[in-house]
């Protein structure tokens, strides 16, 4: 790519971009709306790239920029794992592995008053929705979903939270489901929690379940489809 505009985004889907590529014009998507996920910035109507890696596209109109990091830079409507390290009057602070950390209004949760104020002890495990997300200023985080309700977002209790690269969080988020968290619910039984910033939660009846599955996904990352079947089929057996 040489930075010129593309009337087309899709040719640049699933392929390598680096900062400065611009990969759409939206002077020629007239009454279009777009939304734009990390690695990408807007300027006038050009959207060009700010860091390497794959450009990636969600239906209906999300557009972003994919690499395997360590880091984690938020962005709005992302679901993530935090810790929470502090409690305040009208906030929770909790570590998202961000630059900084997130605040989470005591109120941001389903049927939120000031009666039903939820207390959560330091290195309590969240699965949380980033709600605001922008340069120079604390990430907003929210346990309801954009209608307000509850749904799967809260407390972790129990189980095993590991960290993995933010590469490894979206391929297990992937659309179908990617081989090794295919392969292993069909054998075993146990829930998964995983954040775009780079964190897993694993549950299950037995400590022995939990310690295979997490070990699965850890050894997947550097893996092609065949060889995440080849590698579950191997620890199931070896397992059982």
């Amino acid at each position: 790519m040489d930075g010129k505009p593309s009337n087309s985004p899709n040719s640049f889907i699933d392929q390598m971009v680096v900062p400065g590529d611009v990969v759409l014009d939206l002077s020629s998507m007239a009454n279009q709306t777009i939304k734009l996920g990390g690695g990408l910035r807007q300027e006038s109507d050009a959207i060009s790239v700010m860091k390497a890696g794959k450009l990636k596209f969600s239906r209906p109109n999300k557009y972003w920029v994919e690499s395997s990091q360590k880091r984690y830079v938020p962005c709005v409507e992302d679901t993530v794992l935090g810790i929470v390290v502090d409690s305040k009057a009208e906030n929770f602070l909790v570590d998202i592995k961000g630059p900084a950390l997130a605040f989470l209004p005591v109120l941001a949760f389903e049927g939120g008053t000031r009666r039903n104020i939820p207390k959560f002890e330091v290195g309590s495990l969240l699965y949380v929705r980033v709600v605001k997300a922008s340069a120079g200023m604390n990430p907003e985080l929210s346990c309801t979903d954009a209608s307000g309700k509850a749904a799967e977002f809260g407390l972790l209790k129990d189980g095993y939270m590991f960290e993995t690269s933010t590469g490894l969080s979206r391929m297990l988020l992937s659309s179908p489901t990617c081989p090794v968290l295919e392969g292993l619910g069909k054998k075993l039984s146990f829930e998964i929690a995983v954040g775009l910033n780079g964190r897993v939660w694993v549950n299950a009846g037995s400590p022995s379940t939990v310690i295979l599955v997490a070990n699965a996904i850890m050894n997947s990352e550097s893996l092609s489809n065949t060889k995440q079947k080849i590698m579950v089929e191997k620890l199931l057996q070896k397992f059982q």
